[in-house]
């Protein structure tokens, strides 16, 4: 860059060539030469979490009368054009940098305190608004990172993720609902087993998705614990002791969540333990929402040589050889995103290994991958549910199978006892015959106590 394309910008270590136009200053600079790494960068719901932290912390130290009100006022307004989005791309560090995420950090200061110094009336880099000593009052990269990121992760399950599953239950308990008359065969160790309701089926899906809510709630529980107020290892130095229960009041008030001080800010710091609970519980509702998936990937197979018990909506062609082929491509996504969120959470299972002594050196690649998580769930079960569930229908194959079906015998057990029951099964499948073409021949059972027995609809209901 020529000189006149950049500024001098000054930090700790000297002075430094930042773009002209650019809200961040020298360390920054330094943090973007240092770490050529990848494309990825912080989400939009961690620059916002990271922003309201700044601004509440603004007001918390205004209302302490430890910050200068105009300058803090300055802060809280430039905060919250950073929050709104106005200075994404003002984020420009890459995931892979230093351990704590006191790159990005000093990011967020420094394109606050250059904003605000604007709002001032004075130019970027004139630091009327110091980063250090105005917008990070109080704070430290070390407990502001990873309270920024339980913030970020929580707003994103609550207004993302839980909504999304919400929606797939209901359209799965829709389908329960039309499919219940049903009654198809049920299968255990990919072999026939007794009669099942299709509206059981989905049921049980919808029944899934419900304890994932219910995970994805205590995942919120677990990240509602904050660590800000430690500062740089845990015992607050530097920042005032009524500073993070007021600041976490503003932060939960101006995000519609709820969070607090932790009560042992050593643990909240040097380890990571909430986020990889967390993220234990997105794994858990990855692998139900695998376990759907694939389900109804396997009942929809065919059309001719399947199972062909539900059709799925046709949304593109399967093959660029095989004309007319159609193949359940929603359900593959979805099976995708699950292997993702699988990888994402043993990297954040390795990084809760990366606590050494007073911090924890994975938290930014840890943001990444549970925020990342978090969106991929939540997109995909809002892709799922609308462009494949909805459209699911029956066919007639399942209750076609069900008079076939050997495991029929298991209601003949009370009356015949199991092994005349199985003697039943074994001889109608080496004559292809059905269990109630053998019954009648095999035993004293009249037709009407055959027909009783054999009725498949009291199979699919409790009782002898």
């Amino acid at each position: 860059m020529s000189a006149k394309e950049t500024r001098i910008e000054r930090d700790s270590m000297g002075e430094m060539e930042v773009p002209i136009s650019a809200y961040y200053g020298a360390s920054t600079m330094r943090a973007v030469l240092n770490f050529p790494i990848s494309i990825l960068r912080f989400s939009r719901e961690f620059i916002q979490a990271l922003a309201v932290i700044k601004g509440s912390a603004a007001s918390t130290n205004i209302e302490l009368g430890i910050l200068d009100a105009n300058i803090g006022n300055a802060i809280n307004q430039a905060a919250k054009e950073v929050s709104e989005g106005r200075f994404d791309t003002e984020f420009v560090l890459d995931i892979f940098q230093t351990g704590s995420g006191t790159s990005t950090n000093t990011n967020a200061n420094e394109v606050i305190a250059n904003r605000a110094t604007e709002i001032l009336g004075g130019d970027r880099g004139a630091r009327l608004v110091h980063p250090n000593d105005h917008v990070n009052l109080c704070q430290s990269s070390n407990d502001v990172i990873p309270s920024a990121i339980h913030i970020a992760a929580i707003t994103s399950i609550q207004t993302q993720l839980i909504p999304s599953l919400t929606e797939l239950k209901t359209q799965l308990l829709k389908k329960s609902e039309e499919f219940w008359p049903i009654v198809k065969t049920g299968r255990t160790h990919l072999q026939d087993a007794t009669p099942i309701r299709l509206g059981q089926e989905f049921l049980g899906y919808a029944g899934q998705i419900e304890r994932g809510i219910t995970r994805a709630n205590h995942a919120v529980k677990e990240l509602s614990e904050i660590a800000l107020g430690g500062t740089a290892v845990g015992t607050g130095v530097n920042s005032h002791p009524q500073f993070s229960n007021l600041t976490c009041e503003k932060i939960s008030s101006a995000l519609d969540i709820s969070v607090h001080e932790t009560d042992n800010h050593f643990q909240a710091q040097n380890t990571i333990d909430s986020l990889v609970e967390a993220s234990g519980s997105l794994r858990t509702i990855a692998i139900s929402m695998n376990k759907i998936a694939n389900d109804i990937r396997f009942l929809g197979s065919g059309p001719r040589a399947g199972l062909a018990e539900i059709t799925l909506p046709e949304v593109q062609p399967g093959s660029s050889i095989m004309p007319g082929k159609v193949n359940p491509v929603i359900a593959e996504s979805l099976i995708q995103v699950v292997a993702h969120v699988i990888g994402n959470d043993n990297t954040i299972m390795l990084s809760g290994h990366g606590g050494y002594f007073e911090l924890n050196m994975m938290f930014p690649v840890a943001a990444h991958n549970i925020l990342e998580s978090i969106f991929l769930l939540a997109t995909s079960a809002n892709n799922f549910s609308e462009q494949c569930v909805k459209g699911i229908q029956a066919t007639g194959q399942g209750p076609e199978s069900v008079e076939k079906g050997l495991m029929l015998g298991t209601v003949l057990t009370p009356a015949v006892g199991y092994d005349k029951a199985a003697s039943i099964a074994k001889e109608a499948a080496a004559t292809n015959r059905t269990i109630r073409e053998v019954a009648k021949e095999t035993t004293d059972l009249s037709d009407s106590e055959i027909d009783k027995l054999l009725n498949a609809e009291k199979m699919t209901e409790p009782g002898l």
